[in-house]
């Protein structure tokens, strides 16, 4: 786990893009505490800042190997974790005599690309993102893993590309950020920047599940992970329980690959079924194994106590991390830093604390991430069940129910159930977040809206024609809730810290069992994760089992009505730069309704107050946090 810059020139390289790869390294010291280097040739730069996990005292980066006739051909940086190193270090010795020089797993990656080409990819189970150039061939290959756990940022630049981990490292190729307007909306609309925008104009991001090349000046991409979902029947005597027996085995199996590291392996503990369910089994491979847990002081914003239950039931030591209102307002700034690209969801500030406590102890944790998505969780999932009623009817009558709904005050009951029922899938479900509606987009916005959360949504909804709706929604969420939200935030606010963490239910064997589970066995109108949770009946306590889902929940609501969260808000508002963008008096609007208690505005205000830190920290440079790492300089 690490991160790195690189800079594929092309022509010769000239000496100030090594510098610009070297410095861009100092403000992602967080990313890799334990060790720094830069290598370049004629052609390119690669910078690395290493957090030791797998052989410690080996392993350096920029990671140099080739063949025997040509031993430095290749060199590397990689950011991340390949899981299953052991079997395919083997298999690579056995099948095709390769040579290895260090304990870790990055020599698997550039090995198996050498014998195996760019198809090397699909062997991975793990996180990474990679960048390797063939000095042979004069080319860069690089890919970013299945999902989108770990990072990757490019810059198109005159004379090349960069490469970098942090969009922060990247500036200093492409100078202070610029606002993408289209990204913007999509931002207020999301709670977050869909892949692959960035909300800094300079900049894009490579897609999850992708690989690329640069050569010769030009940048070309492949995908090679399209996940489908495609339900085998389960029918028969026992058919049942062999699912759910095939759902604990393969799962135990990646966590057992997740445990893999030359330190202390802990986990976080929510309180919920994921991340229950995963120090449980963790706790197999290491009895003395640490969990964490953080909560707000207040009643109704805690899982502190279920989690402690929890910690209790399964036998593990306990940490908690208590956050207050005070700590939330006063480190959102630095938060904002670290996440490069805004995202609005304040479970991320909690998440930020409980990364900090837990790195006092361990230098790695296992998470819950992507438990939902694979296997049916959210709540919103049951709705296709609900509105069958509406949707199976046909479309005359469906747009006659429109008409009524709209002619229904707003608050009516019954009102939204008309008009969701009356539109189609692609029409009201563009991912698990829904923040601002498009009329409160244009009353904020003061750049004229030019684009629709459709531009995002319909390429994704071509792909899942003919599924059933459960699997279009869990398909839709892959590609912009997953990874534009919930894998940022738990990249970034963990790396802060120095924590790896990593995320077991998003393995590639997990996905290839989940993908087959028919709609029945994921959802009911009363329950969700049906089969995960029959799987998980052995491993999982009952208090913990049924429990509704909350995470790690955030009283931004309550705290935006008090005097304190209220002038912090109202003052940010007041002083930011953004006007360009956003109308202060319309936001101010939304606060004041919110205070007053005539509207819960609270997460349309919160999602203005994270785009007006991102800008006024890395547009304007108003707001400078003081940022905790290590400024030295890299020598090259």
């Amino acid at each position: 786990m690490c991160g790195f810059t690189a800079f594929i020139s092309s022509k010769h390289l000239d000496d100030a893009r090594a510098r610009q790869v070297a410095d861009g390294m100092l403000c992602a010291r967080h990313r890799g505490p334990d060790d720094t280097d830069v290598w370049h040739d004629y052609r390119v730069a690669l910078g690395f800042n290493r957090l030791s996990i797998i052989d410690i005292e080996g392993s350096p980066q920029p990671l140099r190997w080739g063949p025997a006739d040509n031993p430095e051909r290749y060199v590397m940086v990689f950011n991340g974790e390949i899981y299953n190193f052991v079997e395919l270090r083997a298999q690579l010795i056995r099948d095709d005599h390769a040579e290895f020089h260090t304990s870790g797993d990055g020599e698997v990656i550039v090995a198996g690309y050498h014998y195996h080409g760019a198809d090397w990819v699909r062997q991975l189970r793990g996180m990474f993102t990679f960048v390797i150039w063939d000095s042979q061939e004069s080319q860069a290959f690089g890919a970013r893993d299945w999902f989108g756990i770990k990072p990757l940022y490019y810059a198109q630049l005159d004379d090349g590309f960069a490469f970098s981990s942090e969009a922060k490292s990247l500036r200093e190729f492409t100078g202070p950020a610029k606002v993408d307007k289209r990204a913007l909306e999509h931002y207020l609309v999301l709670q977050y920047v869909p892949e692959p925008e960035s909300a800094d104009a300079n900049l894009r991001r490579i897609e999850s599940g992708t690989t690329f090349t640069v050569r010769d000046g030009e940048l070309t991409s492949q995908r090679y992970f399209r996940p489908r979902f495609a339900a085998s029947p389960v029918k028969g005597p026992g058919a049942a329980q062999e699912l759910y027996d095939e759902i604990l085995r393969v799962l135990d199996d990646s966590v057992a690959k997740h445990m893999r590291a030359d330190v202390t392996v802990g986990s976080f503990l929510s309180g919920g079924i994921d991340s229950t369910a995963i120090a449980a089994m963790a706790k197999k491979y290491n009895p003395n194994l640490l969990t964490f847990t953080a909560g707000f002081e207040r009643e109704g914003y805690s899982e502190v106590d279920v989690a402690a239950e929890s910690a209790a039931a399964i036998g593990v030591q306990h940490f908690v991390r208590q956050v207050s209102e005070t700590e939330l307002f006063e480190t959102l700034p630095l938060i904002v830093w670290y996440l490069d690209d805004p995202v609005a969801d304040p479970a991320l500030v909690p998440l930020y604390f409980v990364a900090g406590e837990a790195r006092k102890h361990v230098k790695v944790v296992l998470s819950g991430e992507g438990a939902d998505e694979l296997f049916g969780g959210y709540n919103i999932y049951r709705e296709p069940l609900s509105l069958r009623p509406i949707t199976s009817l046909p479309n005359p009558l469906r747009r006659g129910l429109a008409a009524v709904s709209r002619a229904l005050p707003r608050g009516f009951r019954g009102k939204s159930l008309l008009e969701r029922g009356s539109m189609d899938l692609e029409e009201r479900y563009y991912g698990n977040a829904r923040d601002f509606r498009p009329d409160q987009v244009a009353k904020v916005l003061r750049v004229e809206p030019e684009s629709s959360i459709r531009e995002v949504t319909d390429p994704i909804y071509q792909v899942s024609k003919g599924w059933d709706p459960v699997a279009r929604m869990q398909h839709i969420d892959l590609f912009t809730w997953l990874r534009g939200d919930i894998l940022v935030k738990a990249d970034r606010v963990t790396m802060a810290n120095s924590l790896e963490l990593r995320v077991p239910f998003l393995d590639k064997e997990v996905f290839e069992v989940a993908r087959h589970i028919p709609i029945e066995h994921k959802i009911t109108r009363n329950q969700s994760k049906v089969a995960l949770r029959k799987a998980l009946e052995q491993v999982v306590p009952a208090h913990v089992l049924n429990r509704k889902k909350l995470g790690f929940p955030v009283p931004t609501r309550v705290y935006l009505r008090g005097d304190y969260g209220y002038e912090w808000a109202r003052e940010l508002i007041t002083k930011a730069d953004t006007t360009e963008f956003i109308d202060p008096a319309a936001a101010l609007e939304l606060l004041d309704q919110h205070r007053r208690g005539e509207a819960d505005n609270s997460r349309q205000v919160w999602s203005l107050l994270v785009f007006m830190l991102w800008h006024d920290i890395f547009v304007t440079g108003r707001v400078v946090p003081d940022v905790p790492h290590p400024q030295y300089p890299v020598e090259l």
